[in-house]
């Protein structure tokens, strides 16, 4: 095995490690040839600098049996995942060329990854491009809303299209569907806030009369925080998401005013020490609070059982987005159809924390030792998705 430093580092294979092992010869000529990037935005390879060329039967540990098709499967590389997250080992049949993904812990079920090395590595090629709205995507630069990320999905799912005769997988249909999603608001320019959310993004999401939003009589005199103050006023937060219900038939209270009108028998004391500049914006679960910080406009929880408070957004502006992507997330499972399988459904989850950190990296930061987005994103008992 070599590696190569001239742009991107490349693992190749030696048609000796090779032998016995990989009999595709496009796949050979690969291997031997330019080789794989070490790492990506999406995928790595570095398990085979790491390990070597290994078969999945070597690899995998566990107490299962695994069918004689998939012992000879060669352990390649891992899928990225978002922190606190397994990774799945990409898998490859050195006859037909043919990449699948599963967990070591339990390969017995691989699901479909692509049909070919080549066609992997174009998939993860023009998924940076999105990213970097670079190369093909290098016009929708600038641009946000609605028609942006439809129009950002047909072309990624077109490119994904391009050499499978439209068998496109799960994993890069789901793609190609949730990560536009993070061109649904540009950066805030004109809010003071994270990004600039058009009113016309929530009411088109969540239907007209179905967004709260607030007068200047709804707000204590401790949220100061203007841009905050001008965005509850003129774009406003629905009053019922997936996760979420408003506070709407009371003016705002502050997280005092609400415990002492609403839960008398919650003990003051264990409320934060700056309570008075928390307003309680309406609730996740029964016993969750989704409050902002009157002075500085960050989205917090406060968990009554913890008497704790957790980070959520970065401001109201994010937290519009995350409750607009996981509504959208619904509208686009009929796309998906049955094709999400246990495993591709750890792909979908992976995706959509993939593209909540892009919208808002508050679940990144170093100081959240908890995020309640990112923990109920991977709740599938739950039932988000």
């Amino acid at each position: 095995m070599s590696t190569t430093d001239a742009g991107v580092p490349a693992i190749t294979l030696t048609e000796a490690e090779l032998d016995r092992y990989v009999t595709h010869a496009p796949t050979r000529g690969l291997l031997t040839g330019a080789g794989l990037p070490a790492e990506s935005t999406l995928l790595t390879f570095s398990p085979l600098r790491t390990h070597g060329l290994r078969t999945l039967a070597d690899a995998a540990d566990g107490p299962f049996h695994l069918a004689e098709e998939l012992r000879g499967r060669l352990v390649i590389g891992e899928l990225l995942t978002p922190a606190g997250m397994e990774r799945q080992s990409i898998l490859l049949d050195g006859t037909t060329g043919e990449l699948t993904t599963a967990y070591l812990f339990d390969p017995s079920h691989p699901s479909p990854f692509a049909p070919s090395l080549n066609t992997l590595l174009r998939f993860a090629a023009v998924t940076e491009e999105l990213a970097g709205l670079r190369g093909r995507f290098a016009s929708l630069a600038g641009q946000y809303g609605p028609r942006t990320v439809t129009e950002a999905s047909r072309r990624l799912l077109t490119l994904f299209e391009e050499g499978t005769g439209g068998e496109v997988p799960p994993y890069w249909k789901a793609a190609a569907l949730i990560r536009p999603l993070s061109l649904i608001a540009g950066p805030g320019t004109a809010s003071g806030l994270t990004l600039d959310v058009p009113a016309r993004v929530l009411d088109q999401q969540f239907g007209h009369g179905r967004v709260a939003r607030f007068e200047e009589v709804d707000f204590p005199k401790t949220l100061t925080h203007e841009p905050t103050r001008r965005f509850l006023r003129e774009t406003g937060l629905p009053e019922e998401a997936v996760l979420f219900h408003a506070d709407t038939d009371v003016p705002l209270p502050t997280l005092r005013e609400y415990f002492t009108q609403e839960r008398p028998e919650y003990p003051l004391a264990e409320l934060p020490a700056h309570c008075d500049h928390l307003i309680r914006l309406g609730h996740l679960l029964e016993d969750t609070s989704l409050v902002v910080d009157g002075r500085t406009g960050a989205v917090l929880t406060f968990s009554e059982p913890e008497a704790a408070l957790h980070p959520l957004n970065s401001d109201v502006s994010t937290l519009a987005c995350t409750l607009w992507l996981i509504h959208h997330e619904r509208t686009i499972d009929a796309h998906l159809g049955h094709e999400l399988s246990t495993h591709a459904y750890d792909h979908l989850v992976a995706l959509m924390i993939h593209t909540l950190h892009s919208i808002d990296p508050t679940g990144t930061a170093p100081d959240t030792a908890w995020h309640y987005w990112t923990n109920v994103f991977q709740d599938e008992a739950g039932g988000v998705f």
